[in-house]
Parts: structure tokens; sequence; C-alpha cells
């Protein structure tokens, strides 16, 4: 065994093959993938991510690294086809691996290298917490759950328990999760995706699925409008677990009257095709589905088809016995047939996580076909190829748009709103750009670095920030406490109960802001602001735009906070080209000023407001 930087030992040696046989040969993609997983657990315990579209031989990345490995390796997937796919790749070295699943019948943990799935590991943890694991690998990781109790977490804690220094290595097409965005924190081309605290912290290599379609290696992705009617499932909205009830979904595609339709063109773009999928958005939704489909050509399987027929329809699809196989939720994993060459969508994708692993049972290759129709008939939003940002889709006309960082020129991707080909608006709060770490050892001559990311930190540059009145730093919108001094910050709602309680202050609920160019006694240009509450209250601010100090005074004071894209490079010189540049504003959630004399000066406004008082916009 090789010792790492902090003394514990490497799982594996310089890549070799200790096994003495002709490996399979890797794909130039799936070798770099091996060697950057190598080469960051060589300097590091954290947790990494490997990204690798659907289709590109995951299963074969797992047992290389299985292969090299010197310690115990336990592999886990959440399904026995899976369990079962990755255990089959290992063995085609020539190399024999136990498994361990009930669902496979097999509960074996003596070998060196364990294939088994999560939910029967977790019931036999006594086999694997004797130390001797190294390396946990973990198949299509989206699914370890942030809940400290989930199985996985159990698994993981049990294992690290055993042996602080653990590897753990996740592979996912698809790495994010429903509500948290990004499940790593960190990612090797600069750049921060996921949270602080994701238990991931490092993607250490990510095949873009753009490239895999472009170099060959993935059929392409052919999405077409559809010339029929379409449901429309606008009106629905997820449940508290983010995803869409059943019986919501069955309430309104059952009878449609667009189904007939829909399955007659569906049938009508097969004739040429090999093998269809269709993904239905209930089971009784299935069922009718079934029932407009080509008798004898067709089969259902849902969650509640017992294992013996799944099995039996699943073999006759891959057999090409049948032409069509509709589903419930059941095959967007550890499903594998290549000869699938038209994908039918009728139900809606709560994540754009579920939407590419249903495309991705059509994109394998297989010979004679050219590419994969995608049918969509529910209107999804999301982008196959640049489908996440990170969080959750703030509103429905949003798109991913680049922003660059002032301060370290790192090319953001936030959620935001175009006009043409200027940035409008984004929801960017913190550069996502990965510096120089300010309290980074320096290293002396004869030090080598083995970590892909030894001394990186986040930017530290906020598009949107509160200042904390104590030390001046720029914080969160969300923070209670200031990083910088720890004082706690005073909350929107008790600044607002305060200045409420005043009798020389006065409070607007911002309805909108007008903008004027007008001059002041002495003739001299200005730029006057008017806010305005829904009983037509008023406050107003002026500003002059002449020399270099006003405008920089200017920027910091007005723009500053209400630029919709912070950020975006805007600097007018004049009191007309901010008028005529109007769009780019926000107007604010709520302005309070304060009485001096017989003036009321404006002396604080509130942004992006989260609270239990109403806003003009009803947004509380």
């Amino acid at each position: 065994m090789l010792a790492g930087q902090h003394g514990e030992q490497v799982p594996w040696p310089a890549i070799s093959d200790p096994s003495g046989l002709a490996p399979p040969t890797l794909r130039p993609y799936q070798q770099a993938s091996v060697c950057r997983v190598v080469e960051h657990f060589r300097g590091s315990s954290d947790p990494a991510v490997v990204v690798l579209p659907t289709g590109s031989g995951k299963s074969l990345v797992i047992a290389e690294l299985a292969r090299l490995a010197r310690g115990r390796v336990l592999v886990l997937a959440h399904v026995r086809e899976l369990v079962e796919q990755n255990h089959a790749k290992y063995r085609a070295y020539g190399l024999e691996a136990d498994i361990f699943s009930a669902g496979l019948g097999r509960k074996e943990a003596g070998r060196q290298v364990v294939f088994g799935s999560v939910q029967s590991v977790v019931r036999g943890l006594e086999h694997f917490d004797n130390g001797s694991f190294t390396l946990l690998v973990i198949d299509e990781c989206h699914r370890v759950s942030p809940a400290e109790d989930s199985s996985y977490r159990q698994v993981i804690d049990r294992l690290r328990a055993a042996n602080p220094h653990l590897k753990i290595l996740g592979l996912t097409a698809t790495p994010y999760r429903l509500g948290q965005g990004f499940i790593y924190h960190r990612h090797y081309h600069g750049m921060v995706r996921g949270e602080e605290n994701a238990f991931f912290r490092d993607c250490v290599f990510e095949q873009p699925l753009r490239l895999m379609v472009k170099q060959g290696y993935l059929a392409e992705p052919r999405r077409i409008d559809a010339a029929v009617e379409r449901y429309d499932f606008s009106a629905l909205t997820p449940g508290t677990s983010g995803l869409f009830r059943e019986e919501e979904l069955n309430r309104f595609v059952a009878g449609h009257r667009a189904t007939p339709g829909i399955i007659a063109e569906v049938v009508e773009r097969a004739r040429d095709r090999q093998g269809v999928m269709l993904f239905a958005a209930s089971v009784a939704h299935a069922e009718e589905i079934l029932g407009y489909l080509p008798a004898g050509e067709a089969a259902l399987v849902t969650g509640e088809t017992p294992s013996i027929e799944r099995e039996r329809l699943i073999g006759a699809f891959k057999a090409r016995a049948l032409k069509y196989l509709v589903n419930v939720a059941v095959l967007t994993t550890g499903f594998d047939a290549p000869h699938v060459d038209l994908i039918a969508i009728l139900r809606p994708t709560e994540s754009v996580s579920l939407y590419q692993q249903i495309v991705g049972r059509g994109l394998r290759l297989e010979p004679g076909k050219r590419d994969c129709l995608i049918l969509d008939y529910a209107g999804n939003p999301w982008d196959l190829y640049a489908p996440e940002v990170g969080s959750p889709r703030p509103a429905s006309d949003a798109e991913p748009v680049q922003v660059e960082c002032p301060a370290c020129g790192h090319a953001n991707l936030f959620w935001g709103k175009r006009d043409g080909d200027l940035v409008i608006e984004h929801f960017g709060r913190r550069c996502q750009g990965l510096v120089l770490s300010s309290r980074a050892r320096p290293r002396a001559k004869s030090e080598k670095s083995t970590s892909t990311m030894p001394s990186m930190e986040q930017c530290s540059f906020r598009f949107r920030f509160k200042v904390c009145p104590g030390c001046g730093a720029e914080n969160d919108i969300a923070a209670r406490s200031c990083h910088g001094c720890t004082q706690l910050l005073i909350d929107a709602d008790d600044k607002l109960k305060e200045a409420l309680r005043l009798r020389d202050a006065r409070v607007l609920r911002v309805a909108g802001m007008q903008l004027e160019a007008t001059v002041n006694g002495r003739g001299m240009a200005r730029l006057k602001v008017t806010y305005h509450d829904e009983d037509g209250a008023t406050l107003s601010e002026w500003f002059a735009l002449e020399t270099p100090a006003q405008r920089a005074a200017f920027a910091a004071a007005f723009l500053r906070n209400h630029l919709r894209a912070p950020g975006v490079p805007f600097r007018p010189t004049t009191p007309a080209e901010l008028i005529a540049e109007r769009r780019r504003l926000g107007d604010g959630d709520f302005v309070v000023g304060r009485k001096v004399g017989r003036q009321w000066q404006v002396r604080e406004k509130l942004f992006d407001y989260r609270g239990r008082y109403r806003t003009a916009t009803g947004v509380e």
C-alpha cells in the first residue's frame, strides 16, 4: 500500500495490471476518468464524483478502479440490475467478486471486491465494518440523500468508523438532486457548483453529453415537435417532496382526449424504428396507452409487476419480440436496451435529472441505429445539453445565462433572463469561481502537491449581499450572522418594525419606481428617482452623474442594488442613458425614509425581501 499525504494507506498503486490479464480496452475518456480518480485520492480523502452520461460505460470505469485497488472494495447500487451489470463488467477481466444482494439471491462478502445493493448491505453491516474496506464506490450517487439517517449514509458512517481514511467515489450521469442542486461543492474546472456542506466535495472528471455524441460514442438525441395536441401539465404543482402526486396526474390524464391521437402519432413515427419506450404519468394512464398500441407488439411494466413477469417482458423487448414497452417510473436507471431509438414522454418530469435518465435510455449505440427520436408530449422545459445551473429554476421564463465575475473573471452560469444578447437579470448571489486560498501554506521547493485542488477557495465576490453594520463585511442575503465578525445581523422584519414605530419615518411598500432627468436650482443636470406605494405616497432621491467621483458614488449607492443583473458592466454617464436602460433596473421591495427638517430623505432600501410583511408584488 502507498502512503497518502496524511500518512494513510492509498487503496491502489501506480496504474498497472496487477491481474496479469489483458483488460478490456478503455475509451480515452474512461481512462482519463480513472487517472483523475487515482490522482485525487492520492492527495485527499474527500469524497469525489465522476460524471459520465448514460451509456458511456460507467460499469467499465468501476471495474477498472476495482481491479487496480489493493485494499477491499465495496461497490453499491440501488437496483439489482446495476449490481448485476457492474459485477459482470468486473468478471470480464477474468476476476471474481462477490455479490451481496437479496434480490439476486446472494449474500457473499468474503472476496476483495463486493458488489452489493444498498438495501441489503445496510441490513448486513456486520459483514463490512472490520476496517478492511479502503474504497467505497456508489453508482448513481445522486441518490445519496443529505439526510444522515438514509441508507447510504448509514453504510458510509459504519465503514468510516472502521476506517477513517475510507475513499468514497460516486458516479452518475446526473449530478444534482431535486430541490438541492449539484451534489458536489467544487468542479475540477475551477468553479463552485453545490453548497459548501455538500457531502461530495469534488467533481474530478466530467464527460459532456454533447462531446459524447459528437465523438460518436452515443446516438444523437433528435427532439422533434409533435404535430398533435399535447398534454398541458402547467397547472399541476409538485407536492412537498418535490414530486408530482400520482392521484393528481391520474386525474388529469385519465381519458384525456389527446391520448388516442398522441399514440397514433407515436405508432406512425415508429414505422421505421427498432424499439420504442413510452413513459406514462400513472398506472391507469399507462394501461390506457397500452390499449391504443398494436396488439401483440406492446407490454406494460410498472412497480407492481411481479419480478418474474417483469423479467419476461423486458427479455421479450430486448429480443425484439415486442416493439413497444410502456412503463411508469421503473425503467429510468439500470435498464440497457441499445436498440431503443424512439422515446415518447407522456408525463411531466420534475427534474432535469429524471429527464436525462429517460432520454438516456435511447442513446446507446446499436448497429443500424442512426439516432434516437425524442417525442415530448408533456412540454418538459429541460435542455438536454445545458440542463442545470445548480439551484431550482426561480421563474418559468428563466434560462441559463453567463455572468463574468468583476473580481476574478470567472464565467458564472446563473439562472437569468436576456433581452437579445444582453443579460438583463440574473439570480446569482456569489461568484462560483475558485481562486488561490489566502490561507494556503507556502510549500517548500522539495514538497510536491498531489491534490487536484490543493489550496483553492471560493471567490469572495458577492453579486447580492447585505452589509454588516459592525464591520462592513458583505454577507449572503440570507445570512443571520456576519461571517467577518460573527455579529448578529439585523433582521429585515426588525428594521421595518422599528421604522413603523417612528413618527418621523415613512415606510413605502414599493409598487413602482420612476426615473426623471431634471435640473437643480442652479441648472445642473440631475437624476430624480421617485418611489411610490400602492396608495400613491412617495419618497424621492437625487443623483449627479457629471464627474467620475459622482458616477462612482451613484454606482455604489444606487446601481449596485438596483441592477437586476449585478456584475454585468453598465456605467451610465447621464440620466438619459440610465432612463434608456430602465429594463435593467429593479424597484426594490421597501424604502424607508426619515424626515429631516421639511424634507424626506431615503435612508434604507430592502431588496430580495422574504419576511412576514406583504410586498407590493404579493410575495411574503
